[in-house]
């Protein structure tokens, strides 16, 4: 990826001063640069529906976990019941029996009577008996399925606290790196369980230019010894620029250029002054369409640099 870039910046300096054919291979360079970002853009908007995705199902989880438990109450209410009736029956079924033992000699007609009503007795006590145990055997597997749902949840919310707490803890060092710079155009947020790096354009790029600032170089390079560190991020390098469009017959053209080459220009540097994995980063050109301040072209002038979390293991978990 790194050398791709290389090839396609070095495409654009030479653009203007090379032979027709060698600039048309320079364009399908260029080209060929575009399809790549375009894949990692693809990329970052699959991870981004994946996370709602997973935070879907663990809503889903929890509605399920909430439906056992009332069941299970409900269940438990009727076990309940049925068995005071059960005693009830026991009780009258002794009562007959005492009777019927009391009766015996009375005749054979009040004889043959009670052991009919003895008989039917029985025969709804036995009744209830296995109602009864069905009843507990659809509790006893309510409870199971209750228990297993429960763990589900506890352990998505275990996850879910542990990717925050390690996006907090980040934060943290990232700001804590950058601090020497925080009233230089540099500001660093936490939204949606990522961090946001907004860098404006005078911290680190000459008006129209995408060769990064020594100032600017510096606070990059700090960054990416933090960032060098943790091994379960996807990061997003965002360039942005105003509304005025350049005029200029060599590279870059435009807005759309110009925001895509400052994106790749930091990514380089990054990468040259740390030991971070090439494959955690993409670069991306948002060109004027994204601005923060319509009315202050300065701040809409910028690198935004997007820290992720990777869902992996989140939905692995899920998948089981």
């Amino acid at each position: 990826m790194k050398g791709l870039i290389i090839v396609c910046l070095g495409a654009l300096t030479l653009a203007s001063c090379v032979p027709t054919k060698k600039y048309k291979d320079l364009l399908a360079k260029e080209q060929s640069c575009s399809e790549e970002l375009a894949k990692f853009k693809s990329s970052a908007l699959t991870n981004e529906a994946l996370a709602k995705d997973i935070q879907g199902q663990y809503n889903s989880l929890k509605s399920e976990a909430e439906i056992l438990r009332s069941d299970t109450t409900n269940l438990g209410q009727k076990s309940r019941v049925l068995r005071a009736k059960y005693d009830q029956l026991a009780a009258i079924n002794e009562e007959l029996e005492t009777n019927y033992t009391r009766l015996r000699l009375a005749g054979a007609s009040e004889t043959a009577q009670l052991s009919s009503e003895l008989a039917t007795k029985k025969l709804e006590l036995q009744r209830r008996e296995d109602e009864l145990a069905a009843l507990e055997r659809d509790l006893t597997n309510k409870q199971q399925l209750l228990d297993d749902r429960q763990k589900r949840v506890t352990e998505l919310e275990e996850m879910f606290s542990r990717q925050e707490a390690a996006t907090s803890q980040l934060k943290t060092k990232v700001a804590n790196a950058l601090k020497g710079f925080e009233n230089k155009g540099l500001t660093i947020v936490e939204k949606n369980g990522k961090i946001y790096v907004s860098l404006e354009a005078k911290l680190l790029f000459p008006s129209g230019s995408t060769i990064v600032d020594p100032e600017g170089q510096k606070a990059l390079v700090e960054l990416a010894k933090v960032l060098q560190t943790e091994n379960e991020l996807e990061i997003i390098v965002e360039g942005h620029t105003d509304t005025d469009a350049l005029n200029k017959s060599s590279h870059p053209k435009n807005n759309w250029e110009l925001s895509v080459l400052r994106a790749t220009a930091v990514i380089e540097i990054m990468l040259a002054k740390s030991d971070m994995n090439p494959s955690h980063l993409m670069a991306a050109g948002r060109s004027e369409y994204i601005p923060v301040d319509p009315n202050d072209k300065a701040k809409n002038r910028r690198i935004e640099i997007i820290i992720s979390p990777n869902l992996n293991e989140l939905y692995e978990l899920i998948s089981k």
